[in-house]
């Protein structure tokens, strides 16, 4: 199949005419506009044209090609204004779901230097709609074509998706001020944490996920934890339980930050426990986030980071 180049070539002479007519509408040189006729004709074993010393004509089927080709032509830039309009509502409109405590904590920053940087550069920045949920259903909304975006907490490397390392976050084992735990003079063990009742989040949450990885990485694949002594559905939920004395609990550092300024709660110490977890980026599709917002906004979230 010869290129769209060479067939807007062919129904140049066919409306104009001649070669010269062709190659003064195209602005090429008529040797150009023969070579690509003469490597159409090679190509499809076809004769377009008749060349004689008067000029050049298309053959009869030199003019059924030329009629076809005008229907493929027309045809292609209908698709080639569709793919533009795509491309155009990809950049102007961007669907995030979000684990709470990123779309908590660090969306709304990332979002707002995002849309600083655009104006800087007078790009119009994309209208973003946000969704918070758990790891678990951001990975399963982007599976489903439900986001065009999302980002997770929960440990490893998803499956089903395509994913990239933002940011990095730590979590803290706190309490209230009235808990034993807030006047322990030693750190606290893997197993001691590993056996107390602690107020979590929901199956699917990623900070409830990645404790349990990391208890499983200190003590043992066989390592059973407690039953919790509360499940919440937020990680302000968590936090409100712990603060009732409902137990000590583990959360992302940034969403306790100011009850740990102010003295609300207490950051019980640990060892043998690495609390250090990876923020990702989830995509569908290549290796490469999709051009447009996606890919923007991710760019923009990994240079951003510390």
């Amino acid at each position: 199949m010869p290129e769209l180049s060479a067939f807007e070539v062919l129904v140049a002479v066919a409306s104009g005419g001649s070669l010269t007519a062709a190659s003064h509408q195209l602005g090429l040189t008529q040797q150009a506009v023969s070579a690509r006729i003469r490597s159409m004709e090679a190509q499809t074993g076809v004769q377009m044209v008749i060349r004689t010393s008067r000029g050049s004509t298309l053959t009869p089927a030199g003019r059924v090609v030329a009629e076809w080709a005008d229907g493929l032509l027309d045809t292609a830039h209908r698709l080639d204004s569709g793919l533009a309009s795509l491309r155009s509502d990809a950049r102007a409109h961007l669907r995030v779901i979000s684990s709470l405590t990123i779309a908590e904590q660090l969306l709304p920053r990332w979002l707002m230097s995002h849309r600083a940087e655009s104006l800087r550069h007078n790009t119009t920045p994309p209208e973003v709609t946000l969704v918070a949920a758990n790891s678990e259903q951001a990975v399963s909304a982007v599976q489903d074509g439900e986001a065009d975006l999302g980002f997770i907490e929960s440990p490893g490397t998803p499956t089903g998706v395509r994913s990239r390392v933002v940011a990095h976050d730590d979590l803290v084992v706190v309490c209230a001020r009235t808990h034993p735990w807030a006047k322990r003079s030693r750190p606290l063990t893997a197993s001691e944490l590993g056996r107390a009742s602690l107020v979590v989040r929901e199956t699917g949450s990623g900070t409830r996920d990645f404790l349990a990885d990391a208890l499983h990485a200190a003590l043992g694949q066989s390592h059973v934890q407690a039953a919790p002594a509360m499940e919440m559905t937020t990680a302000s939920g968590v936090r409100s339980a712990v603060l009732a004395q409902a137990g000590p609990a583990v959360l992302s550092r940034l969403s306790v930050a100011d009850d740990l300024a102010l003295g609300r709660l207490v950051a019980v110490a640990t060892d043998g426990i690495d609390l250090h977890r990876e923020l990702r980026a989830i995509w569908m599709g290549g290796r490469t986030p999709p051009a447009g917002a996606v890919r923007d906004l991710i760019s923009h979230v990994a240079a951003s980071r510390p």
